[in-house]
């Protein structure tokens, strides 16, 4: 079965004034389907399709090598944003709770600090890519970025939360202001769903 564009989670006016109507509806009606009809084309044939995307980009070495880097860029960025819409919420905001507050104050030294420098890492990150905290194989918090459509998956580690600072994801609401986007990314983030992934 192909792949499908998921629904989005909430209206595409929603998360505004932070998020768009029309930053969501081109972000996800547009680049996200594309990376999903590209994806569903480099998969004709090689006996994949049916596999869950999460175990796709994971497996580059049960793809053909030379569809590896459209399968690869195109399930990574279908995953990645799928997540993504995942990580807001128009209830979202504040600060996490239980297990996983205690584990970010253990990690990181408390709420802000995490903040500071999950922001510094996202604002920093050079071109295209993502921000994230994840979970290692340890089990310990880390923050990190991964470069265009390359996504934690792909290093055993466990996605918690993600931001995405491609230039598609803000420009339309805050033209080159990465760091004002990432500011009202915090003010949707869905924590319930972060404390989920870690749990």
């Amino acid at each position: 079965m192909a792949h499908k564009l998921p629904e989005l989670p909430y209206s595409s006016d929603a998360l505004a004034p932070h998020v768009s109507a029309e930053t969501l509806s081109f972000h996800h009606g547009k680049h996200h389907a594309a990376y999903v009809n590209k994806l569903n084309a480099a998969l004709e044939g090689t006996g994949l399709e049916n596999m869950p995307i999460e175990e796709l980009v994971a497996s580059m070495d049960k793809v053909p090598a030379n569809k590896r880097t459209a399968i690869f860029n195109n399930g990574a960025q279908h995953f990645n944003h799928s997540f993504y819409w995942q990580c807001m919420s128009p209830n979202g905001g504040g600060e996490p709770t239980g297990a996983l507050a205690r584990a970010i104050d253990q990690t990181f030294g408390g709420f802000e600090k995490f903040r500071e420098q999950f922001k510094a890492e996202s604002l920093n990150h050079f071109a295209s890519g993502w921000g994230w905290l994840v979970k290692n194989a340890s089990g310990q918090l880390e923050i990190i970025s991964t470069h265009d459509a390359d996504t934690p998956l792909a290093h055993g580690k466990t996605p918690l939360l993600t931001a995405d600072v491609w230039e598609h994801a803000y420009y339309i609401d805050y033209r080159n202001d990465r760091g004002s986007y990432l500011d009202h990314f915090f003010q949707v983030v869905n924590w319930d769903f972060v404390a989920r992934n870690f749990e």
